[in-house]
């Protein structure tokens, strides 16, 4: 049969749903949702800072109890399944992701409603929480791990590079949030492009790649993009991409 309709897939069988209880990691341990142990911390981290809901369909909240009723009803959920972030330094919760859009079926599990509390931003503990999501994932057998945000959302959308994921393009009057238009970029991370992440992933969080202040010696970005050149090699071509993330040798 002809590969110009798709390469076979063979041996592929779905993966688990999200069910594990805890992911731990070196500096961060996520812990599914619970209200009665992880509202409290995260409405006193969020407090004042009100900013972190603006990209969120959600908050800011008034009080802790609708904040509660809120961890509530998603960790009562099987779609989206959140997960707690407890930093091992200051053993308190610092922020909450989950799986999303889960499609066994074909492999596909998206990584979202990511909210951190500004103690915790921009620390080991933070990255490592999502690191820890996609490798779940792909540990599990899914064939491709996405990421969406608002176009207008620049750190989200720094942070998808950053962790290698691959923009695929933005959809246009995708969603309304909050009263407003929502263009919805893009990105994803293939099961051909993991390996290469993976050891990305394990050079930067080794502990000796941050000073005794936790200041990372090598980013995490020089590591990715070394990741992807040697996946790619020297292919050149324009703009369209392979599964692996690399231009293809096609035209376009």
């Amino acid at each position: 049969m002809s590969t110009a309709i798709g390469a076979e897939v063979p041996g592929f069988q779905q993966p688990p749903a999200p069910d594990d209880p805890v992911i731990a990691g070196d500096f961060v341990t996520l812990e599914r949702l619970d209200a009665t142990r992880h509202a409290a911390d995260l409405f006193d981290a969020n407090r004042g800072a009100n900013e972190v809901w603006d990209y969120l369909g959600y908050g800011p909240f008034d009080d802790l109890d609708s904040y509660r009723r809120w961890q509530d009803t998603m960790a009562a959920g099987t779609d989206p399944v959140f997960y707690a972030m407890r930093d091992h330094r200051t053993g308190r919760i610092g922020g909450v992701a989950s799986f999303l859009r889960i499609d066994r079926a074909n492999g596909v599990i998206e990584i979202g409603h990511i909210q951190i509390a500004p103690a915790m931003q921009r620390t080991p503990a933070s990255s490592e929480a999502i690191m820890l999501m996609i490798r779940w994932a792909f540990e599990a057998d899914y064939r491709r791990v996405e990421w969406k945000c608002n176009d207008l959302n620049a750190p989200s959308m720094r942070a998808a590079e950053r962790y290698g994921f691959t923009y695929e393009g933005t959809f246009r009057n995708h969603m309304i949030v909050k009263g407003r238009n929502r263009d919805t970029a893009w990105w994803a991370i293939t099961d051909a492009e993991w390996p290469g992440l993976d050891r990305a992933y394990r050079r930067w969080l080794d502990r000796g790649n941050f000073d005794a202040d936790g200041r990372q010696k090598v980013a995490l970005g020089t590591l990715v993009s070394e990741a992807r050149a040697a996946s790619c090699g020297r292919l050149a071509g324009p703009s369209r991409l392979t599964s692996t993330g690399c231009p293809s040798t096609r035209a376009g």
